[in-house]
């Protein structure tokens, strides 16, 4: 079990600030349909204008400012006149009511009902627009509005997901789309989300609609009481009255010998990365009360590593990831560099501009010449950020920097099949061609040919006898960062060899939780005994994320478990039960609690657990999946299969559930009904192996040529041996002379350059002993 939810979870990011409660309440009276929490300590972004009206005027108008608004004539930028967008045939409209904004879209139901708008999300380059409900629920509407100039092909409505159908998670209406649980942490100051599990509804409070200045500085009732006090000159406090210390973590670069950029001087603690990384992050939240700034960041969020869902296999971004974890991975983070050496904290903008921006370190002498970049000067191909900080379009029209500042490796591309910015914009290119093309720029360079992380992580993608001890080595890599050393531990789940096992041991004792929690996952591979060894000095770890996550993995164990184990997993799985409860409101949490009550033996619970996260979410797989796992050992066959079938209507593009179900049909001797849901399983997975493997299997009774070629599918997607194998084995098993004869001897011709020559002369004695 984990923390966090399983498949995709945008969590939108941005920084957030804060407005005064004497604005607040002027906005409440007149337009708000949301709560104001009058919360001790905030007192409202109205209240800095006095002192700091530089800081205020920059940040007015920018990016956080303008993360959400009430909807009225000075935030809406859309076309609400009576305009008319047709989107698959179908009509939509936008228009007003006197001063409020209304479009006319297709529902959950399938059909057109009027909404009113209440706020807006965002400007630029798009602005999204938000519906309330009576239950509490803000959900963002489908359609956006391009704000880019015209001739840059803005002011136009266009549809954010045009493939999307009620039944998937980013459907306007459902969990992906809802402000309370996505968004609002993000985008809205001093947040209170007041989920009611019973109820299933919400009463979000917040302090200021959008991201005001206390949003980062924190509560500013001390700063404001200190700053009007006489006692100020007498007894000055370290940050004025501010509990975080967000300046800079280096004060002073020097030039170093032996060094082509400047140093730090000296690398001070502060709070500025984790204070921006709370919304710059792919992460879940875990609570409402946990100090993510003075503590640690993994007590309120649990960072995504970098996954094969998130990131390439190099470490640049695929998904949206919202900067930290790509920031963490770098040089830079290494140096001491933060956020505000490059951005205006008020503003968001750069600083200087962005062709000055590398050169506060990096000499115009040895990186801005033409024999560093190789492209002519003053050109976008001889920018640091188009070789470095190569742009992924996100939302159709919002590209986003990669925070990484990877040196490009062509070298890698050719084998691993990443991208590379040499082909992205030499796209008539190969990245072979770019690697010769460094070769003769670089000849003595450092990083082309060098040992690199993503050859472990690409190794383990494809099933490579090698990968578990490469990424024992690379977990162990004090060269590496520590999320990507984290990222190897969790990649180990499954392995159990030597140097899984030394890797693990040490990093339980990392001083990084990172790493700690890397090797939970990491350690999935061990029998209680074993895993219960490496893990259990995380049971009491100083780290919430540690802990808690420590416990979930462990309890699956709980039956085996003497009674000295279980008292020392209860205060950490407490810990988790409460996390769970937290993110109550999506399917993920509540399956998270079916399956810890499932472990404890309270299988009345686990079931209820179950049943409401399908009620809440019927469209999340895991939920009908573990229901039917429970059924099926309580010997209820009948109801797994009833739960698999409610769960393929209720969610038509999962593969899990039908492969569950061709498992179940399998079970039961219903040999038609299991190949044809094992079928759907591996063509909506497409790109899973172990499903064209399983359903190659199970088609060996009825169609020996379509298993050959199912379980040839599975070979070709995965590359491990032991699917070409099956394949040959069952050819073997079923030799006749004509198509499966011919079909036989090309499968041991591929076989042939894979496996041992006694493998296959055990497979040709097979026939022969057959006698055929």
């Amino acid at each position: 079990m984990t923390l966090w939810a399983s498949g995709r979870q945008l969590i939108q990011g941005v920084i957030v600030l804060v407005i005064s409660l004497a604005s607040a309440q002027s906005i409440s009276s007149e337009t708000s349909e949301l709560k104001r929490t009058a919360s001790f300590g905030f007192v409202g972004s109205e209240a800095c204008v006095a002192c700091h009206q530089k800081e205020f005027d920059g940040w007015k108008g920018s990016h956080h400012d303008m993360a959400m608004k009430q909807a009225d004539s000075q935030s809406v930028l859309g076309d609400f006149s009576d305009h008319i967008l047709t989107h698959q045939g179908k009509a939509n409209r936008f228009y007003r009511k006197n001063e409020e904004y209304w479009v006319n879209i297709q529902g959950p139901d399938g059909d057109w009902h009027d909404y009113k708008v209440s706020y807006t999300f965002g400007w630029q380059p798009l602005q999204q627009y938000m519906v309330e409900f009576e239950d509490g629920r803000v959900q963002l509407l489908p359609f956006a509005w391009d704000s880019r100039r015209r001739e840059k092909g803005g002011q136009r409505w266009f549809h954010l997901y045009p493939d999307t159908t009620p039944t998937d998670e980013f459907y306007w209406t459902n969990s992906g789309q809802n402000w309370n649980f996505m968004c609002a942490d993000c985008h809205s100051t001093n947040v209170k989300k007041n989920y009611d599990a019973q109820s299933n509804a919400y009463m979000t409070t917040w302090s200021e609609i959008n991201v005001g200045c206390e949003a980062c500085h924190g509560p500013a009732s001390q700063h404001v009481e200190w700053m009007q006090s006489d006692k100020l000159a007498v007894d000055k406090p370290v940050h004025l009255g501010f509990e975080r210390d967000l300046s800079t973590a280096v004060k002073e670069w020097i030039q170093k010998e032996g060094h082509s950029t400047l140093q730090p001087k000296e690398i001070m603690l502060t709070q500025q990365v984790q204070t921006c990384g709370q919304c710059h992050s792919r992460r879940t939240q875990l609570n409402e009360t946990g100090d993510h700034i003075k503590g640690s960041f993994f007590d309120k969020y649990r960072l995504s590593l970098i996954t094969p869902e998130l990131y390439y296999h190099d470490g640049q971004i695929y998904d949206e990831v919202y900067v930290y974890g790509s920031f963490l991975q770098s040089e830079m983070a290494k140096k001491g560099v933060t956020c505000t050496n490059c951005h205006d904290p008020h503003s968001a903008k750069l600083k200087v501009a962005q062709e000055k921006v590398c050169l506060q370190c990096h000499s115009a002498s040895n990186y801005a010449s033409e024999t560093h970049t190789f492209h002519a000067a003053d050109t976008q191909a001889s920018k640091c950020t188009t070789c470095h900080m190569p742009e992924t379009r996100y939302m159709q029209i919002d590209p986003r920097r990669d925070h990484s500042w990877h040196v490009p490796r062509p070298d890698l591309s050719q084998h691993i099949n990443t991208p590379n910015v040499c082909t992205s914009c030499h796209d008539d290119q190969s990245a072979q061609w770019a690697d010769k093309q460094i070769s003769k720029w670089y000849p003595d360079s450092k990083y082309r040919n060098q040992r690199h992380f993503s050859l472990a992580f690409y190794a383990d993608s494809i099933g490579h006898r090698g990968a578990p001890d490469a990424l024992a080595f690379s977990a162990q890599d004090s060269s590496l960062s520590q999320i990507i050393r984290a990222s190897a531990l969790e990649r180990m789940a499954g392995n159990t060899g030597q140097n899984t096992l030394v890797s693990l041991a040490r990093s339980v004792k990392h001083d990084n939780e990172m790493i700690r929690l890397g090797a939970i996952t990491g350690s999935s591979g061990y029998s209680l005994s074993d895993r219960w060894q490496i893990l259990e000095p995380l049971l009491s770890d100083p780290v919430l994320s540690v802990r808690a996550e420590t416990a979930g993995a462990l309890v699956r164990y709980y039956s085996e478990m003497n009674p000295l184990q279980r008292e020392k997993l209860q205060s950490p799985l407490e810990e988790y039960k409460n996390i769970q409860i937290f993110n109550s409101d999506r399917g993920f949490g509540r399956t998270n609690l079916g399956n810890l009550y499932r472990d404890l033996g309270e299988l009345d619970k686990a079931i209820y657990a179950y049943q409401k996260a399908i009620e809440i979410e019927p469209y999340f797989e895991n939920s009908y999946a573990n229901l039917a796992d429970l059924y099926r050992a309580q010997g209820e066959d009948t109801k797994a299969i009833e739960t698999l079938v409610a769960g393929m209507k209720a969610q038509p593009k999962s593969s899990v559930l039908p492969y569950s179900a061709g498992l179940a049909w399998l079970r039961m001797g219903e040999d038609v009904k299991a190949i044809e849901s094992l079928k759907q399983a591996a063509e909506v997975a497409e790109h899973n192996p172990h499903y064209w493997y399983v359903y190659g299997l199970a088609l060996e009774k009825t169609n020996i040529l379509a298993a050959s070629k199912a379980l040839n599918t599975a070979y070709e997607i995965g590359g491990q041996p032991q699917h070409l194998y099956a394949e040959c084995e069952v050819l073997a098993r079923n030799y006749k002379s004509g198509s499966i004869a011919f079909a036989f001897e090309q499968c041991m011709n591929r076989l042939s350059k894979l496996a041992p020559p006694d493998v296959i002369e055990q497979l040709r004695m097979k026939v022969s002993a057959d006698g055929r």
